[in-house]
């Protein structure tokens, strides 16, 4: 189901407008010309296209697999239209995702009215969700890398070795907007490390990427989905071995991860700690709408520190970064003697390796800018 979202409600989108807002670029000088979707951070980085449009290709090189989202290519018209009427640049600044200046203080007007004026939960949701990645992607033009979503300058893709995941195991990233090319995400190793196919983005609330997502759940069928969170209070939260560690005889309940017709598909919730329940109560509700039972099984993992833990610390012991998250799954995999032959280690090796890149592009930036390279625990932690 799709929402037209944005602030089309009040604004005129007609392609005669955006013919003339055109024409009254083309009219401006060379030195007075300004370029559509300018970026504080990238005003020295060309951009693709002079007016703003994001391309099929562009928004699959970020990372998802998904079409272009409609309600995340209404924003963006919006946005172009509104920047016409104003006369005034879209600016962004902080973390590339954040409107700035008289044009951000209008606009966010203008959103809250639109937003305020939905009366359906589901489509101030979905409205969220896609303006949070409308103003990410066109705040991150020509300023990230889109494959380790890091700054140019930083740029760490020379330095990652690719690795074949074994192929009975898909990642699912299901990434909070807020976290959507954020530079210290970690989650984005898994897909750059494996493939989009073996380790998959789907951004929580884009209609198009939770299509995909669970569609391949329903072929799959609820006894081979997991998803990894430290929710020790569920009765349908396992250990490893306690899923994968029993012969199906032994245990009925348990899945095979043995047979060769069958994807195992484990869903990695991408977001902050405080934004994660939210994220596994939508899973829940979806599974409860297609299976009946909203008892999605979790797994829990012995994780401990990761590298990630020198420059964001977790508010626990339990809790640690999504690509850590992976590594843990994937070395206590590779310790079940059905599975010992499938190097599932090495594959964990090569997330570990990736996670030790990232972590030394970020210190290098902070070191370099002269910032601290240490963080205050806090209970809004990332857990991407």
């Amino acid at each position: 189901m799709r929402y037209i979202a944005g602030a089309s409600v009040v604004l005129d989108t007609s392609p005669s407008l955006l013919f003339h807002c055109r024409i009254r670029r083309r009219k401006l000088g060379a030195a007075g010309r300004r370029l559509v979707m300018t970026s504080v951070n990238s005003r020295s980085q060309p951009r693709e296209s002079e007016d703003g449009i994001i391309s099929v290709e562009e928004w699959r090189r970020w990372g998802p697999v998904s079409p272009f989202p409609a309600a995340v290519k209404q924003i963006v018209n919006d946005l172009r239209v509104l920047e016409c009427k104003l006369d005034s640049p879209i600016e962004f600044g902080g973390n590339g995702g954040k409107l700035q200046g008289p044009f951000g203080a209008y606009e966010d007007k203008k959103h809250r009215a639109t937003y305020e004026a939905l009366d359906d939960p589901e489509k101030k949701f979905r409205f969220f969700s896609a303006r949070q990645v409308a103003c990410r992607l066109l705040g991150s033009r020509g300023y990230l890398c889109q494959k380790c979503w890091l700054a140019m300058e930083d740029c760490m893709c020379s330095y990652i070795k690719p690795c074949g995941l074994w192929k009975q195991i898909r990642f699912w990233l299901y990434m909070h907007p807020r976290d959507f090319l954020r530079q210290n995400n970690t989650g984005k190793l898994l897909w750059q490390i494996f493939g989009v196919q073996s380790a998959t983005l789907c951004v929580f609330g884009i209609a198009e990427d939770e299509e995909i997502m669970w569609n391949e759940f329903k072929r799959a069928g609820k006894s081979q989905v997991r998803c990894l969170y430290p929710n020790q209070n569920s009765e349908v939260t396992f250990s490893v071995k306690d899923t994968f560690g029993c012969s199906a005889s032994e245990n009925p309940g348990s899945s095979s991860m043995t047979d060769e017709d069958k994807t195992l598909h484990f869903i990695l919730l991408d977001g902050t700690w405080n934004n994660s329940a939210a994220m596994l109560k939508r899973l829940k509700d979806h599974a409860k709408s297609v299976w009946g039972d909203e008892d999605l099984p979790c797994i829990s993992l012995a994780a401990g520190a990761s590298a990630m833990h020198k420059l964001r610390p977790q508010p626990s012991w339990d809790r640690t970064c999504t690509a850590a998250a992976a590594i843990g799954l994937l070395s206590e995999l590779s310790l079940l003697p059905q599975l010992s032959s499938y190097e599932l280690d090495k594959q964990a090796d090569a997330v570990e390796e990736g996670l030790v890149i990232l972590l030394d592009s970020l210190t290098g930036r902070r070191l370099r800018m002269g910032r601290s390279i240490t963080r205050k625990g806090r209970n809004t932690i990332s857990i991407c």
